[in-house]
C-alpha cells in the first residue's frame, strides 16, 4: 500500500492511504497485462528468483497465462486476473494447473517450439544455458513438481481468500497482488514477489553482467569494445535503460566468459540509429583486440568468486551484484584478463 506522507513543523506525523486502480480501470485487456508481466519477469519482478518462461496462452485454448521453468525443473503456472475476478478464477486455474502436471516432457518440448518459433530448439539444451547448469536436466525433471500463482488485484477479497484456502490444504498456489496508482496524470505499478518483496534500490550502484550479443551477431562486441560503449540491439536494446551512471558493466561472451568491464560513464542513452541503444563506458579492466583470441574469465569461476548462479537467458544477467561484490569481481577479472595476455 503507498501512503502519502503528512508532516507538522518538519516531522511525519501523519499517513494518508493512497487511492488505487486495476488494470481495467485504464481499459487494458487482461492479455496486455500478461505481456507486461511475462516480458518483464526476468530482471525486474523476479530479479531474486529466475525463471524461464516457455509458454504463452493461446487465443481461444483453455490453458494459463504463462508457463515458466525454474532452475529445478518446477513448472510455475501463472493465472492474471486484471479486475475482481473472485473464487471462480483459482478454480479455473487449478483445473489448468492439473493438466499441465499430466504434460510429457515431449508436450512441453512442442509448447517451448512454438513459443520461441523454432522447431529445432531443445528445451532441456536452452534450460541448461539459461540457468548455466553442468549438465542437462533429465526429462522426468522437467515438470516432475507443479507451483500456481495467481495475480490479481489487491482488492480482489474474494480470490485472495480462495487462493488462502487451497494453500492451507496444501497445494502449492500463491497471490501476488499488485495495485496501479494514477498520481499526477501518471500510471504506477506496484507488485509484489514472494517471499520478501525484495527488490535492489534502482538508486545504488550496481554491478551488471551484460551480454554482447555474440548469438545474433559475431561483431557486436567489437561495436562495444572499440567504441568504449555497453550496446543492445533489436528487441533487446531496452534493456540499456536498466543500466545507469556508476554501474560497472561485465560484458558477457557467450560460450567464452566474462572478456572486459567498464564504469558507466555519466550522461543520457544515446541511439546511433533505431535499432540500438548505448551508453558510455570507461574500462576498467583490459579489452580484447579484433582478430586475436579472446581471453576471459570462464563463468563458473565469476560463479565461485561472488558465490551467486546466474540466469543467462537475457541479454542483463540476474541476480544483480551489490556495489562491493562489482568492485571485487571487477579486480579479479583485471588480474585475470592481465595474466592471459
Amino acid at each position: 500500500m503507498l501512503y502519502k506522507l503528512g508532516s507538522t513543523d518538519g516531522k511525519f506525523d501523519t499517513l494518508e492511504p493512497v487511492a488505487f486502480k486495476n488494470f481495467s480501470s485504464f481499459g487494458n485487456r487482461e492479455k496486455d497485462l500478461e505481456d507486461l508481466i511475462a516480458e518483464n519477469m526476468l530482471d525486474v519482478l523476479f530479479e531474486e528468483a529466475s525463471l524461464m518462461p516457455i509458454f504463452q496462452e493461446r487465443q481461444g485454448q483453455a490453458e494459463a497465462d504463462i508457463y515458466a521453468l525454474d532452475e529445478k525443473g518446477k513448472l510455475i503456472i501463472f493465472e492474471l486476473k486484471r479486475e475482481t475476478a473472485g473464487e471462480d478464477a483459482v478454480h479455473q486455474a487449478l483445473r489448468y494447473a492439473q493438466k499441465a502436471g499430466q504434460w510429457s516432457y515431449e508436450t512441453l518440448q512442442n509448447k517451448y517450439r512454438q513459443y520461441t518459433r523454432d522447431d529445432d530448439t531443445d528445451l532441456r539444451e536452452a534450460h541448461k544455458e539459461d540457468f548455466d547448469l553442468e549438465h542437462k536436466l533429465d526429462a522426468k525433471e522437467i515438470n516432475n513438481k507443479q507451483r500456481l500463482i495467481i495475480i490479481g488485484s489487491a482488492a480482489d477479497d474474494s480470490l485472495i481468500n480462495a487462493v488462502d484456502y487451497w494453500k492451507n490444504q496444501g497445494i502449492s498456489i500463491d497471490f501476488l497482488p499488485y495495485r496501479i496508482y494514477d498520481l499526477n496524470g501518471e500510471q504506477y505499478f506496484e507488485f509484489f514477489a514472494l517471499p520478501y518483496d525484495k527488490h535492489r534500490n534502482p538508486s545504488d550502484t550496481k554491478g551488471v553482467l551484460f551480454d554482447t550479443n555474440r548469438t545474433y551477431d559475431e561483431d557486436s562486441i567489437w561495436y562495444m569494445i572499440e567504441n568504449s560503449r555497453v550496446a543492445a540491439f533489436g528487441d533487446a536494446k531496452r534493456w540499456v535503460r536498466s543500466v545507469n551512471p556508476g554501474d560497472i558493466v561485465f560484458f558477457s561472451h557467450r560460450w567464452t566468459g566474462l572478456v572486459a568491464a567498464g564504469r558507466v560513464k555519466k550522461g543520457n542513452i544515446e541511439s546511433p540509429n533505431e535499432g540500438t541503444l548505448y551508453r558510455d563506458v570507461e574500462f576498467l579492466t583490459p579489452v580484447p583486440k579484433k582478430g586475436q583470441e579472446i581471453p576471459a574469465m570462464p563463468f563458473r569461476k565469476v560463479s565461485e568468486i561472488t558465490g551467486k548462479s546466474f540466469f543467462f537467458a537475457r541479454t542483463i544477467k540476474v541476480p544483480y551484484l551489490s556495489q562491493d561484490e562489482a568492485e571485487n569481481l571487477a579486480n579479479k577479472l583485471r588480474t585475470c584478463l592481465e595474466k592471459s595476455m
